[in-house]
């Protein structure tokens, strides 16, 4: 377990990059985003998606969103992207918003049972954008065992995860202990699953018509 400090530039650098090493090499990863700290792995591999699940104590039916470095990332792993889904996208990104996609069906991945579709954030950090910007897409989910809070340190996510991750990488303290809004954009009228940071109001105000939470 190597933990870098990425406060300062130097310490960036060095820690994205052995960070990156260590996905290449198929290990699982902390890092910090704009909400709470996440844990992840290269999300075209399906051995290190799994052991991010069973660093989480967390089985295939609750599959992990993908991070990507940029929202021209999208169309390679979604298809069908409704014009507020790209609108959703444009006004929010980066930032706390995952939406729902239909995933491309061509990719080969496997990240738990997802019924053809994909969860995918670009997050709004600069640690974490240096890291996914060297790695490609990640399976990236809230760094805690599962029924445990997230973390919002460094130091709890040592205390959860362990010698399970290869590399920890400090941000500080996350400035949000809120999880990402989830919106689902597969059908006709986007559905929040989950609220978040942005809230339905200002949803609408982008879209128009969107569902609340059940």
């Amino acid at each position: 377990m190597r933990r870098f400090d990425c406060r300062t530039d130097t310490g960036r650098d060095t820690g994205t990059r052995q960070a990156a090493e260590a996905v290449q090499r198929g290990e699982v990863v902390v890092l910090p985003t704009d909400t709470v700290y996440g844990v992840g792995a290269d999300a075209f591999s399906p051995q290190a998606v799994q052991a991010v699940l069973d660093a989480k104590g967390r089985g295939r039916d609750m599959p992990p969103p993908v991070l990507v470095p940029n929202a021209r990332t999208l169309d390679g792993l979604a298809v069908d992207l409704s014009d507020a889904a790209r609108e959703l996208v444009s006004a929010c990104w980066p930032g706390p918003l995952t939406i729902v996609c239909r995933a491309q069906p061509s990719l080969h991945w496997d990240l738990g049972d997802t019924d053809g579709t994909v969860a995918v954030r670009m997050p709004l950090h600069r640690v974490a954008l240096a890291l996914l910007d060297r790695t490609g897409p990640m399976a990236v989910t809230s760094a805690n065992r599962t029924g445990q809070p997230p973390a919002t340190t460094v130091d709890e996510a040592v205390e959860q995860l362990g010698e399970a991750v290869g590399v920890y990488l400090d941000g500080g303290p996350s400035t949000s202990s809120v999880a990402s809004t989830i919106v689902d954009v597969t059908g006709a009228v986007p559905r929040v699953l989950r609220a978040g940071p942005i809230g339905l109001d200002r949803l609408r105000a982008l879209v128009g018509d969107v569902e609340g939470p059940a």
